[in-house]
């Protein structure tokens, strides 16, 4: 049945293309004149039709928005008057509503079926008789709130959406429902966004980017310059209140910067990363990548592709090298887990990327993976692109990624090997959604989390918990530092967990070396998350030979200038195999603290070490894992689990291994993580389930070496030691260590040490 209604859609597409090519009566040239002309143009519409039927992904794609559309034309719409939050009724409707219409527009320019244009019309004319006498929204929440919507972000995603459907009927309508439509509806609706709420649109955020985006859109449309200045530029002569906060503590307009091009400016990196954290990067590529491909097409003298030095494309590649084996994003700052680079938002992306980007044929087999296109030029370009078979694949390699708008406020440093993906996080706070967790990683197998980072307390637009919005866990839990696989000291979050401290300062990258694929080493420094202590952490991706895995070597050099308890914990995914080290169970959990997180936190069993190594295997997805790390006598091995003084169960009771240092003012924490062994459930067979690492050990220290031995089971012992002062490439160093005397060229060096 599938498989006809595709054949007879493509049909019926190739005869609708033959007559709408011959129908066109508007001269092309006069593009900046005509419609459609921002995402759509009306030469892309022409040579759409001209090959509908001959390529497969845009097809499909076709064929898919047409049933969806005819379903819902069929069944009408409502347009109800607001009143939830997100993931309630009027919420999801409206939401829906934006994108119907967006997509029925598309659908009236490609097939010329009229039938799709007056469902957008009559729509669009429901909302122009509703808006005019809705008050602000009656959910409180927000520190700006919209009509449609609680909160103006989501009236600016509304506007954005709809200002492509206008564009798309704009022809179709009369000279006098169109003036009908921009004074009662979409100039409100822009001034609402913007002049009513500078406190929105006057700042540096992926909301203001919705806001400005939704403002020049709706602008390029009605041929509104002023408008259009407004959304590049932001609103003038207006004060905002410098100490003035959002809903999640970050600043307003601290600095005075706005418009779209000052949110081109400040978020994102000469690499293209976005300070918010990929899952906002994710969020806010639509609406920049949209309004650049719309100026592109009208007002292509603005050059936005090309500004700062075409930092737009750059992200999208970021964006793709910011995701693990599955398309999944790393969890930097707020993240929900799971959202990919296969969302709406990144096929916009990718397509966008590649038509105006110069073609990149590795876009095409990310594309190819998505399975869809967007229905317009810039599709179009992609599945002609995967029609002449010029995807290659995407590469994801070893990648640092500098933070900050000239690239000078830290980094994220990815290690690649075999399966193995590790993100380590130095980066600046990342505005409101920043966390508390200098110096913190994560890993991940073929995709598969293997050491995790929480992400956010938040379930996205499901009503049933807080109304879809941030629980309150994601302040008291998530942004926490004990949430993360990073250094706490005295039981207190980085910068004492407050965001005026935190947004002022960033770590340092050391180093970072991947030319040599089989020794990777990402290298930083952070010494202002606790005053007086500075934390060095250096991970190094290590492959022996072809035929082994490759394995992780963590080491975390604390140096403070007072006595301390420091707690490293480690949030494994699976289930416990063996420790090395004694532990007693407590009958009934214990709360371990009582703020700064540690209140969410369950102690389940307690040891103490009385031996230098200690050891944790467990059992994930049928892989075995090790964490091996070195311990001090009396130090403390805590298993606990997320979940305490949580009667929502908003958190996920997932386990954690916390090894607690106490009294002591200068260390060194060093482990190996490593994969080595797999379980068959159907032939009960367990494969390489002990752990590869015999011993480990810090064999030398001071302020400007660290070195560390490890050996393995089969006798071969090996010393890395890194120059903590001077991290040049080409600087010659020499250290005795026991018997041996080591001298090397360079940061660090990995030698096999020769036994009797």
């Amino acid at each position: 049945m599938k498989n006809h209604l595709k054949i007879v859609l493509v049909l019926y597409l190739i005869m609708t293309s033959c007559t709408s090519a011959q129908s066109l009566k508007t001269d092309v040239s006069n593009s900046n004149l005509i419609h459609p002309n921002l995402i759509l143009t009306k030469e892309g519409v022409k040579t759409i039709r001209e090959n509908l039927g001959t390529i497969p992904i845009f097809d499909n794609t076709l064929a898919k928005v047409k049933e969806e559309i005819d379903a819902e034309i069929e069944k009408g719409f409502d347009v109800p008057i607001p009143k939830d939050y997100s993931g309630g009724y009027t919420h999801s409707t409206h939401k829906k509503n934006y994108s119907l219409m967006q997509k029925a527009g598309m659908l009236y320019q490609i097939l010329d079926d009229e039938s799709y244009a007056k469902y957008v019309k009559d729509m669009l004319f429901e909302y122009a008789r509703l808006y005019p006498t809705l008050p602000i929204h009656p959910k409180p929440r927000s520190y700006a709130r919209g009509k449609l919507f609680w909160q103006c972000l989501n009236d600016s995603n509304w506007l954005v959406y709809t200002s492509q459907a206008y564009d798309c009927i704009y022809d179709y309508l009369t000279k006098e429902e169109r003036t009908v439509l921009e004074t009662d509806l979409f100039r409100p609706f822009a001034n609402h966004i913007s002049k009513d709420n500078p406190q929105f649109f006057n700042r540096v955020h992926n909301h203001s980017t919705w806001g400005n985006v939704a403002v020049g859109m709706i602008a390029l449309v009605m041929e509104d310059d002023s408008l259009l200045q407004r959304a590049l530029y932001g609103l003038k002569d207006v004060e905002i209140d410098k100490t003035l906060k959002d809903n999640d503590g970050g600043y307003i307009n601290k600095d005075g910067k706005t418009g779209f091009f000052a949110n081109l400016d400040e978020p994102f990196s000469p690499d293209g990363y976005y300070t918010e954290g990929p899952y906002y990067q994710r969020y806010a590529m639509y609406p920049f990548l949209i309004f650049a491909q719309a100026l592109q097409n009208k007002k292509p003298d603005l050059k936005v592709l090309e500004y700062k030095d075409g930092v737009l494309l750059k992200g999208v590649n970021a964006l793709l090298n910011l995701s693990n084996a599955n398309g999944d994003f790393f969890l930097l700052n707020d993240s929900q887990k799971g959202m990919s680079y296969y969302n709406t938002s990144l096929v916009s992306a990718v397509d966008i990327a590649y038509h105006f980007g110069g073609n990149n044929p590795e876009l095409l087999s990310i594309a190819k993976k998505q399975e869809e296109v967007t229905l317009d030029d810039s599709g179009l370009s992609v599945a002609l692109g995967i029609k002449e078979n010029r995807a290659i694949p995407f590469v994801k390699s070893s990648i640092e990624l500098s933070d900050g708008a000239n690239g000078d406020e830290g980094a994220v440093g990815i290690l690649r090997s075999d399966d193995l993906e590790l993100v380590f996080k130095y980066t600046a706070h990342g505005l409101s959604h920043g966390h508390y967790d200098k110096l913190s990683f994560a890993l991940f197998e073929n995709g598969d989390e293997i050491v995790q980072d929480y992400g956010m307390s938040r379930y996205v637009n499901i009503e049933q918990k807080g109304g879809g919005n941030y629980l309150k866990e994601n302040k008291t839990w998530a942004k926490q530092s004990i949430s993360h696989n990073t250094l706490v000291q005295n039981e207190m979050s980085h910068f004492n967990g407050k965001y005026d401290k935190g947004s002022q300062h960033h770590s340092e990258s050391y180093l970072f070396s991947v030319e040599n694929k089989n020794l990777q080493v990402a290298s930083a420094k952070e010494s202002n998350a606790y005053p007086g202590t500075t934390m060095h952490r250096t991970m190094v991706l290590i492959k022996d030979d072809k035929d082994s895995k490759p394995y992780i070597l963590d080491i975390l050099k604390v140096d403070s200038d007072k006595i301390n308890q420091y707690d490293l914990p480690f949030y494994y995914l699976g289930q416990i195999m063996q420790t090395s080290f004694d532990y007693e169970k407590h009958d009934f959990p214990v709360v371990f603290g009582s703020k700064n997180g540690y209140q969410h936190l369950y102690k389940e069993a307690f040891g103490v070490s009385n031996d230098a190594n200690m050891k944790l295997t467990w059992l994930l997805n049928n892989k075995f894992y090790s964490y091996s790390a070195v311990s001090s006598n009396e130090d403390e091995m805590i298993l606990g689990r997320i979940g305490a003084n949580d009667p929502e169960f908003n958190l996920r009771h997932e386990p954690t291994l916390i090894l607690r240092r106490k009294n002591t003012k200068n260390t060194v924490f060093a482990s190996i993580i490593e994969s080595h062994g797999t379980y068959s459930p159907v032939s009960e067979l367990a494969l390489n389930a002990y752990s590869n690492i015999k011993n480990i050990s810090v064999v030398h220290n001071d302020t400007d070496y660290t070195a560390v031995q490890y050996e393995n089971n089969n006798g071969e012992l090996k010393l890395f030691i890194l120059s903590n002062r001077e991290a040049s490439t080409d600087k010659e160093h020499s250290l005795q260590i026991d018997e041996n005397i080591i001298s090397w060229t360079g940061a660090f060096i990995l030698k096999e040490i020769l036994t009797e």
